[in-house]
């Protein structure tokens, strides 16, 4: 469970990025967040990520108070979120089993024959096992975005957090890229989609939440009134 208590997040430079924010999202749950730039969206997705701190308030995930985290605890509780960028962020001198055996090899522990098992896999599960000796260069958009999803899944994170992941992709892509991260929620993980694309949001009939100067404006299935 992903929890905003009473959470507000001010700038050094006084900026109120977040204001009071109350937000409940259940394990297992689908959640777009929706905005005009400077909503918070982007905001919210450093705060789980413990890329910024609340200035008051708590946040919640699991039985963790990210306002209270130590600095020591960061790096093994991002274990646990899986993170697609709407960049991609693929090393483009590694190939495509490289890229996502790279994030499973960070955390260790595992055999070279498990590392081959897992990641060949995850490129099952999206769609690319045929491409596991290409290069970044020799790969769509979309396929690019798909191995990002990958490397964020290897690891079987409890929350997947996908910040604009269509932003660089056209709208077949990006309905394909929409449908993978749904598919996540059947597996039972939590996903977090960040998004400024209301139509495409309203496709897939999941909960969308929208933001406006920091604060919960709306909380609805399927988009609701997206005016």
């Amino acid at each position: 469970m992903i929890e905003f208590k009473n959470v507000t997040k001010r700038y050094p430079e006084g900026k109120i990025a977040l204001d009071n924010l109350n937000l409940k999202i259940n394990d297992g749950e689908f959640v777009f967040i929706m905005g005009d730039s400077g909503a918070g969206k982007t905001t919210m997705t450093k705060l789980l990520l413990r890329e910024e701190r609340v200035t008051s308030g708590e946040l919640w995930v699991g039985d963790v108070n990210l306002a209270k985290m130590r600095a020591s605890r960061i790096p093994k509780y991002r274990r646990r979120i899986g993170v697609v960028f709407q960049d991609f962020r693929l090393f483009k001198q590694k190939t495509v089993f490289e890229n996502v055996a790279f994030a499973l090899r960070v955390v260790g522990g595992a055999s070279a024959a498990e590392v081959k098992t897992r990641v060949m896999t995850m490129l099952k599960v999206v769609g690319l096992e045929d491409k596991a000796n290409n290069f970044p260069a020799q790969l769509s958009g979309g396929e690019q975005q798909r191995v990002a999803l990958a490397r964020a899944i290897i690891n079987n994170p409890h929350t997947i957090i996908a910040d604009e992941p269509t932003g660089n992709l056209d709208p077949k892509l990006s309905m394909e890229i929409m449908g993978l991260l749904v598919q996540m929620k059947e597996y039972g993980k939590t996903v977090v989609v960040v998004t400024h694309e209301a139509e495409l949001a309203k496709m897939f009939h999941q909960r969308i939440v929208r933001l406006k100067d920091g604060r919960l404006v709306g909380d609805d299935i399927y988009g609701g009134d997206m005016q």
